[in-house]
């Protein structure tokens, strides 16, 4: 009766697929924030896209973006072609409002409601440790506000760190010769910066005083090996509204806590931007002025292991030539009767994204 019972109920389970979720209207997203702090200010456009879509997000380029000021005073973002759009830094009058304006090539326009321009305090400080249960390094951001007018926190951070590859690459094919010559760059040392994707909030409204103490900002999984050769971290804080951060809040809960049934459920967050022709519209976003706030901390914990690879094949002079093996090392010496190579992955470190170009930044350590 039991395996009868069991075979009757999933037998009745079928995937629900609305057509609201499956067929959705495209809408447009506007990610961005007016920095007043002396520093440029970035504008991302895009459009939404079905749940199950496995295409590339869909930018909007050819746009008039702008913002401005309740006295009359306008300055327009420069349109960079790939639906970003930047404003080089200006000077801003902090007491005053704004307003984001948004005109789309085929003429529909956008506006946000005028905002006022949030302070924010400096960072205090950045602290990190180990969590040997997670085997992670913790890191968290520390800064208070004396006035007690903050109250509300956003942060976003930029990690960069060096990677090496297990082999050192020092050969290359000269195709023109028809033969295979030292190479003169490194391909074995890269960095690689990434921006943070998660939304990280904190408020002290329940707090008699306005301090943010080891808020975890970041979570480096050592196992990664992104702290065994130098890791830097650049964390950016900002002062929100009360609007703003429960925005920023909803936005949280629809994005990062969905997966389970006691998870928030997915909910429509569009923001304070609106569409100037059609009130129902839908226009996903959120628009704020701010001051940010930068700190940067080097960690020398070399934490991870050296990475490895197998053994590197051993090739005559075609297969080297002529093959897609990174070439490293000329075998056997002089006369050269062969040639070790290997794949871009153990000598190639531009293969996983990094650079060879060393930031300016990384002299500071």
């Amino acid at each position: 009766m039991l395996i009868g019972a069991g075979v009757l109920i999933n037998s009745c389970i079928e995937p629900f697929s609305p057509p609201e979720v499956t067929n959705p209207g495209t809408y447009l997203v506007v990610d961005g924030f007016l920095n007043v702090s002396g520093d440029t200010s970035t504008v991302l456009l895009s459009n939404t896209q079905p749940v199950n879509s496995e295409e590339l997000v869909l930018k909007e380029p050819g746009a008039i973006v702008s913002v401005d000021a309740e006295n009359g005073e306008s300055y327009v973002f420069r349109d960079m072609g790939d639906g970003t759009y930047k404003l080089p830094p200006a000077v801003f009058n902090q007491d005053a409002r704004y307003r984001l304006r948004v005109k789309r090539s085929d003429g529909r326009e956008y506006e946000s409601e005028y905002v006022e321009v949030s302070k924010t305090p400096p960072i205090d400080s950045i602290t990190h440790r180990v969590d040997p249960r997670k085997n992670a390094m913790m890191i968290y951001v520390n800064a208070h506000d004396a006035t007690n007018a903050t109250r509300f926190y956003r942060w976003s951070f930029e990690e960069t760190y060096e990677y090496r590859m297990p082999y050192y690459s020092s050969l290359t094919r000269d195709y023109e010769n028809n033969q295979i010559v030292s190479r003169t760059d490194n391909i074995n040392v890269c960095w690689r910066t990434l921006r943070s994707r998660d939304i990280k909030l904190g408020s002290t409204i329940k707090l008699s005083e306005d301090i943010i103490r080891d808020v975890p900002v970041n979570i480096v999984d050592i196992a990664t090996n992104k702290l065994y050769f130098g890791y830097t971290i650049l964390v950016k804080q900002y002062g929100l509204t009360r609007e703003a951060f429960e925005y920023w809040t909803d936005l949280a809960k629809t994005t990062q806590g969905t997966g389970s049934l006691f998870d928030p459920q997915p909910s429509q967050v569009t923001g304070n931007i609106h569409a100037t022709a059609d009130a129902k519209e839908l226009v996903f976003g959120y628009f704020s002025a701010a001051q940010e706030q930068r700190k940067r901390v080097f960690i020398d914990e070399r934490l991870g292991m050296y990475p490895r690879c197998q053994a590197p094949d051993t090739l005559d002079f075609k297969d080297a030539f002529t093959g897609s093996a990174v070439l490293l090392y000329y075998y056997m010496g002089q006369p050269k009767s062969g040639y070790l190579g290997t794949s871009e992955s153990c000598a190639d470190c531009r293969s996983q994204g990094g650079t060879t170009t060393r930031p300016s930044f990384w002299n500071e350590r």
